[in-house]
């Protein structure tokens, strides 16, 4: 698996013009420096950006608002226009695309089109799916669009123990589609997509990690993921949360009651690298504002650096910088947690 990562961070590197090296220099040691002093400082723009192409979801997962149709926001597709506005602003500095932030990127029409401008611009284009929609044409699709990185959820190695969290999920149709990404990629002789099996680790599932490594190279992906899975309201702890420790996000107190392991320091090198873009064009600080609780602003109404440099983002940062358990959307957050095959 060593020689495709390293392809993998080959085919990044490349990516890498003299401007966006540039702009990383600049985000970096504002970061930093900002870590320091305690009062925000931002010389760049993000080196890593995340774009929604749906809310929209065919599975319910327990955890998950798109599987839960819990949004208390707008709902709805991203449209080609507005995509295309916020990449053609944000390409000449940043070299990291992730299509994805809630719901099934394939559900949207315009999925391929979205791929290829990108890939265009010359951006690193990632994404993540249930594998569900991965049809032998969806996936020859795929590796034709320039796709760098598929990452292809499979929770379970056996379909009761798959369905157990991917509710109305299909295990085969998972696999199915990974052999079809796999054959389309030696077809057509193409180094790319680079195909990861991320596997969220919940109780339910945990007796089959062993079996999903071996699925995975019998299969021919290029690397296994293991990923802690976030519990809503877990200071009761859930019959989601793993009895391995190092595969929970939590642990158990003196008191019976559960507690995060993560300390939150304050600082978060998020707020300086990346940022979301919700289908409708809101830039939310990052990932774990699944219902856009935060939004800086709208690419739909003033430019992004506007946003990005803005009183807003600037005034959030502040308060990350200083009192980071006190902003929501960070106590349940996990940077740091992730766990790698």
């Amino acid at each position: 698996m060593w020689q495709a990562k390293l392809r993998d961070g080959f085919n990044f590197f490349l990516r890498l013009s003299p401007r966006r090296t540039l702009n990383g220099a600049k985000i970096f040691s504002s970061y930093f420096i900002s870590r320091i002093t305690k009062n925000p400082k931002l010389w760049g723009m993000p080196i890593a950006i995340s774009i929604e192409p749906t809310t929209s979801c065919n599975l319910r997962c327990p955890e998950c608002p798109s599987g839960l149709r819990s949004f208390t926001r707008a709902t709805g597709m991203l449209q080609l226009p507005l995509f295309k506005k916020v990449i053609d602003e944000i390409a000449p500095t940043s070299p990291y695309l992730i299509l994805y932030f809630q719901g099934e990127p394939y559900l949207n029409k315009n999925f391929f089109d979205f791929v290829s401008y990108a890939e265009g611009k010359k951006m690193y284009v990632a994404t993540s799916t249930n594998a569900h929609y991965m049809n032998d044409e969806n996936a020859r699709k795929t590796v034709e669009s320039g796709l760098s990185r598929l990452i292809i959820s499979i929770d379970g190695t056996t379909q009761d123990t798959y369905e157990s969290y991917r509710v109305g999920g299909n295990l085969d149709k998972v696999i199915e589609g990974t052999k079809n990404i796999i054959k389309w990629r030696k077809k057509l002789k193409s180094s790319t997509p680079h195909i990861i099996f991320q596997y969220l680790v919940v109780k339910p599932n945990e007796h089959q990690i062993d079996d999903v490594v071996r699925i995975g190279k019998e299969l021919g992906v290029d690397e296994v993921r293991f990923k802690t899975a976030q519990i809503y309201d877990f200071e009761n702890g859930s019959d989601l949360m793993p009895t391995i420790d190092k595969y929970s996000r939590y642990k158990k107190n003196a008191d019976g009651k559960f507690s995060l392991k993560n300390n939150l320091f304050n600082h978060c090198w998020k707020m300086w690298h990346s940022c979301v873009f919700t289908w409708d064009g809101k830039v939310v600080p990052c990932c774990f504002d699944k219902d856009a609780s935060h939004p800086m602003g709208s690419i739909e109404e003033v430019g992004f650096k506007t946003i990005w440099q803005g009183d807003k983002y600037k005034n959030f940062r502040r308060a990350l910088l200083t009192s980071r358990t006190e902003i929501d959307i960070c106590q349940n957050c996990t940077e740091g947690t992730k766990i790698w095959a």
